[in-house]
């Protein structure tokens, strides 16, 4: 009996053991129930049965937990309730780097802390009005989670915070104004969520003592005044906003690291030495790629002389030599990329020994490569100038050990065997091969002169034989590669067809053109304007608009191939659906459309208003468009938009040559490339034209790859041209791709297309790109009655993404990544168009999960 009772006691000891190791409601209790019911079990390192003050990551204070530390532990869920919200002596509270999903609702009556850092977790909430109960917060760190909605008002109650962290979220709307009370802050970080509205006035001025601005990857506006007052800052970046105004304002004492990039400001940035007290030799870092900035590059850089990054890409510079820049030889990161730069590379870069990155790239430079200091370089692009001669061979052989170079689309010459069919394919485009050719040894040892008249008599039979039967293939195969060009070209020729009307058939459409003399109608050619073309030369170039120079049937009107005089190689798009405008009006909407440049959209090269038809002309797209590739159709299965044969050129065998997706497309990095280059296509028509473009029809078959194999986005503005019956039908959209908002319209109602119906678009081309699905009648697992975003959302709803993810691209990449660009996707295909990030913010998403890159 006695022995049976001992052993029920020892089992119900045993039993109640892990509530008994600290006594009821202390401090010991209500931390080692919170990592208990977290996931964390018993270890050396937090032995629950041991003195909490012993634990690793505990502060104590007379027995009283003022400082708690467990980061990166794994622990995962909501956090319950009377656990660590009873800690009422709790300073310092440091749950970083796990997966907490919520915080409980007796959370904000820690009155005591002065240090919060929620970082790196999964926290999907609203953040609460009650963090203004928090009025002794010094620092607080809320990065990288969901937080979503607003930031609340009552943030002006944390009159004691220093450094405020609330970057990598999904806030929106404006930045409340009571921030302006916080006149303690010495650091501010909003960047890369989805704040709009202007600045609160005085913003800046507000915080004396602030030293680092961070508002990135927003759709904030304001101008360049927002900035006056700087009194302490260090360090400021606004990139990826809506900011406007004269640049030099922004360039005030004592600023360290100045990001301007992709935004909207104008002005020379050689005046800012005459109009500021700006100390150019405090700049450390100085990045305003991307804006509208003109003149010349400042002269001033001399002065710059701990310059360690500049990028002045993509601006509106006069053309002008390569900048002197020999006292910035600890730059380690150079960016002239489209800076309209003449005339040779200075050779006094090969000086710089610590440049890690130089890309001079898409300008107009000459000459041959100077010697580069290789020992730190990892990225070079020099690729689109007219350079010329030998690359080094110091350069070429330290290659391989670089992350990226390319040299495509100049006059170079190298020695071709070093590298990979693919290297040469993607970097070296248009370099002369010239290896020299090693002398055979054998040739020069004296031969035995026995029966040397027979071998020679039988060599020349054989040569002949062979001549023979290669010019018989040479016959029949040109005759039957060029029967259809060439034979039609001349025949048209021959014929001298150059009085109308004009009448043309497809399969879907017959299209007049009401000309009555061919030579009488111009063509415009933007770039070219000297070159006197006509509607005769578009006849011959497309062999009378034939059907077998015919790329495709879209929804404007069908596309044709056709080299014009000189070798330009275009594709003419005939919109054949009629206009509402007049010619001039025409005209002035295509000059307009012409003058949009941008690196990822396709160049509008020219047009022609041929009687009622408008012809719009198209730099050609040598390597076909996404929705081909990235699904593997083949030339007979072309959909709407498709301008290119190059990649399904017939090949001696009658068969198409598709690259499809088992190149390129089977990685990870080229995927997002093709993703983040879109992105900028479209930010750049909604926040970099003036009035904004809306596509109207984005989808994957409006995506091409050029030569460079880089992304360009087609048919941007087109639908403008024509009357509201297109417009609307446009609107409709391709199945697959169209926004909740035009599925639910009634009968006879009618909605207008908005920049953020463009960013659904790109959700759902974003998805396709992810998962290698096509957006409707595709194989969707589990679901029945599904297109492609209702599937992916409810993966991405339920944390089960990688689901999703194309099996070609696994291993390629980082499947973090992956997975975050499909809630980017997420995000981008919300049923209300409200909660749709902007483009602006999109290219912000996708820069921060860039693959590193590889060559």
């Amino acid at each position: 009996m006695g022995f049976g009772v001992f052993t029920s006691f020892l089992v119900l000891a045993l039993f109640f053991r892990p509530f008994l190791c600290q006594p009821p409601n202390t401090d010991g209790f209500f931390v080692s129930d919170f990592l208990q019911k977290m996931g964390l079990s018993s270890s050396k390192v937090y032995n629950f049965s041991a003195a909490i003050c012993s634990w690793q990551g505990v502060f104590c204070e007379k027995e009283n937990v003022v400082g708690l530390v467990a980061s990166g532990l794994g622990l995962s869920g909501l956090i319950p309730d009377n656990s660590i919200g009873k800690l009422k002596n709790l300073e310092s509270l440091d749950l970083s780097n796990n997966k907490i999903t919520g915080l409980p609702s007796d959370f904000w009556s820690l009155g005591s802390l002065k240090a919060l850092n929620l970082s790196s977790n999964q926290i999907s909430e609203s953040l609460s009005s009650n963090i203004g109960n928090f009025g002794l917060l010094e620092s607080l760190d809320l990065s990288s989670n969901i937080f979503s909605g607003i930031i609340p008002e009552a943030i002006s109650s944390l009159l004691s915070l220093q450094v405020l962290k609330l970057d990598r979220n999904r806030f929106e709307s404006n930045v409340p104004s009571g921030i302006l009370n916080l006149h303690s802050l010495v650091s501010i970080d909003l960047s890369s969520n989805q704040l709009s509205g202007s600045l609160p006035d005085g913003f800046v001025a507000a915080f004396p003592k602030l030293k680092s601005l961070n508002l990135a990857g927003n759709g904030i506006r304001g101008r360049d005044s927002d900035f006056t007052g700087i009194k302490s800052m260090t360090y400021l970046n606004i990139s990826r906003n809506l900011f406007q105004g004269s640049v030099i304002s922004v360039f005030q004492e004592p600023l360290e690291v100045i990001d301007l990039s992709q935004n909207q400001f104008q002005g020379h940035i050689s005046r800012v030495h005459f109009n500021s007290s700006f100390n150019w030799s405090h700049l450390v870092y100085l990045d305003l790629s991307e804006n509208h900035l003109s003149g010349e590059i400042f002269s001033n850089l001399h002065d710059a002389h701990n310059l360690k990054h500049l990028n002045l890409a993509y601006n509106r510079f006069s053309q002008q030599a390569f900048p002197k820049i020999s006292m910035l030889s600890g730059l380690e990161y150079l960016n002239l990329s489209e800076t309209n730069l003449i005339g040779h590379i200075l050779t006094e870069i090969s000086e710089f020994a610590s440049l890690r990155t130089l890309d001079l790239s898409k300008n107009h430079l000459n000459g041959q490569i100077p010697l580069l200091s290789i020992k730190k370089l990892q990225v070079l692009d020099v690729s689109n100038n007219n350079l010329s001669g030998d690359i080094p061979v110091s350069l070429l052989e330290k290659l391989p050990w670089m992350e990226k170079f390319n040299f495509s689309y100049n006059n170079l010459t190298l020695c071709a065997s070093e590298f990979s069919p693919a290297t040469l394919q993607t970097a070296f485009i248009g370099s002369l091969n010239s290896c020299p050719i090693a002398a055979n040894p054998d040739l020069f040892r004296r031969k035995s002169p026995q029966h040397r008249g027979l071998k020679l008599a039988l060599a020349l039979a054989i040569a002949l034989v062979c001549l023979l039967v290669g010019l018989l293939f040479l016959a029949f195969g040109c005759r039957r590669k060029t029967r259809m060009w060439a034979v039609k070209q001349n025949s048209y020729k021959e014929e001298q067809i150059i009085s109308g009307p004009f009448s043309f058939q497809t399969d879907s459409t017959t299209w007049v053109a009401d000309v009555k003399l061919a030579t009488s109608v111009p063509v415009v050619i933007f770039e070219k304007p000297l070159l006197s073309f006509t509607f005769a030369d578009l006849l011959s170039a497309t062999s009378h608009f034939d059907r077998g120079t015919l790329l495709a049937e879209g929804r404007f009107g069908p596309v044709y191939r056709g080299f014009l005089p000189g070798g330009i190689h275009v594709a003419v798009k005939v919109l054949v659906h009629g206009s509402t405008m007049t010619d001039q009006e025409a005209a002035r909407e295509l000059e307009h459309l012409g003058r949009i440049k941008h690196p990822n959209l396709v160049p509008l090269t020219g047009y022609c208003l041929a009687g009622d038809q408008r012809i719009a002309i198209y730099d050609y797209m040598e390597n076909g468009n996404l929705q081909n590739l990235l699904h593997d159709l083949p030339l007979g299965v072309q959909t709407t938009e498709d301008w290119s044969t190059d990649t399904w050129e017939e090949d001696d065998n009658d068969g198409i040559q598709n690259v499809g997706s088992e190149g390129l497309l089977t990685t990870w990095r080229f995927r997002h490339k093709i993703a983040l280059g879109t992105a900028r296509a479209l930010a750049f028509l909604h926040h970099g034209c003036s009035p904004p473009i809306i596509h109207r029809d984005f989808k994957a078959s409006s995506v091409y790859l050029d030569s460079n194999l880089e992304p360009r986005l087609s048919d941007f503005g087109l639908a403008k041209i024509f009357g509201s019956g297109l417009e609307d039908e446009i609107a409709r959209g391709a199945p697959g791709y169209v926004p909740p908002e035009f599925l639910q319209l009634e009968s006879g109602s009618q909605k207008t297309p908005t920049p953020k119906s463009d960013v659904f678009g790109f959700g759902v081309v974003l998805f396709e790109l992810i998962t290698g699905k096509k957006p409707v009648e595709d194989d969707y697992p589990d679901e029945k009655e599904a297109n492609l975003v209702t599937w992916v959302r409810a993966l991405v709803r339920k944390n089960q993404g990688t689901m999703a993810i194309d099996p070609k691209i696994h291993g390629t990449g980082l499947e973090t990544q992956m997975e975050e660009a499909l809630k980017i996707g997420y995000l981008c295909t919300a049923d209300l168009p409200s909660k749709r990030p902007s483009m602006q913010q999109v290219v912000g998403l996708l820069k921060d999960i860039e693959p590193v890159l590889h060559q």
